[in-house]
């Protein structure tokens, strides 16, 4: 079995809830985060709501006009992670509105390389955890995951879970059910097989990313585009 003591996770909560109030989509993720601390796995969480992020598509948001900004703080978590798991609610079919921070806070460094001329979230693997009483959990991994993967992240397979109860109000992922008979959602051997499906692939991809030294350069440094180089690219003018 493959050593994945070198990598790691974080978890980033996209809850409305401020703590101490417990987070259901926090719970489930903890599924995930138990199976890569099992395997060695150095992990982290960062409940976003927490802290105060501003709202834009900069690294620093004083640098233009707001008072206070703690993504530079929260990035550097960021940026050492091998894995990144987004953890959101589905309000109105969607991802919350906290959740679309993070992907614009996220997006703000797309513009970024690394040592390669690769964009700075090459090599690194993502996945998402969603949970909610509606509709919409594909719908919501689809947007989040386009996202990872629109700026860099790999994505692999099955790279999504979560649990949906009963629509419309109701209990929630974790709520105590009638005394002695559990929680809700602990039961469900398809969210249970989903969550370890996410976390094993998520392990594996960033594993062998990690042991190849990322993805290799030909055909996507973008500092290689801009010194000219067009990577077998056809001129259409004389095709």
């Amino acid at each position: 079995m493959a050593d994945y003591s070198g990598l790691k996770a974080l978890f980033v909560g996209c809850t409305l809830k401020k703590s101490p109030e417990a987070s259901h989509t926090e719970i489930l993720m903890a599924n995930a985060r138990a199976i890569m601390d099992k395997q060695g796995v150095s992990t982290d969480l960062i409940r976003l709501v927490d802290h105060d992020v501003a709202f834009g598509v900069y690294p620093d948001m004083t640098k233009q006009g707001w008072d206070r900004d703690d993504w530079p703080k929260l990035w550097k978590r960021v940026s050492a992670a091998d894995i990144l798991v987004v953890g959101t609610p589905i309000w109105l079919g969607e991802e919350s509105s906290v959740c679309r921070m993070l992907i614009e806070r996220l997006y703000a460094h797309s513009g970024e390389t690394n040592d390669k001329g690769q964009y700075v979230f090459y090599g690194k693997a993502g996945g998402c955890v969603v949970t909610g009483n509606e509709d919409g959990i594909k719908h919501v991994s689809m947007s989040v995951l386009y996202a990872l993967q629109h700026i860099g992240y790999t994505i692999p397979p099955q790279a999504d879970c979560g649990w949906i109860g009963e629509a419309g109000p109701g209990p929630s992922y974790g709520d105590e059910k009638a005394e002695g008979e559990g929680h809700v959602g602990f039961d469900n051997e398809f969210t249970k097989r989903n969550t370890t499906v996410m976390a094993w692939n998520l392990m594996h991809m960033a594993s062998i990313l990690k042991q190849a030294g990322g993805l290799p350069a030909t055909g996507n440094s973008r500092t290689a585009w801009d010194d000219g180089a067009r990577f077998d690219h056809p001129n259409p003018e004389y095709r």
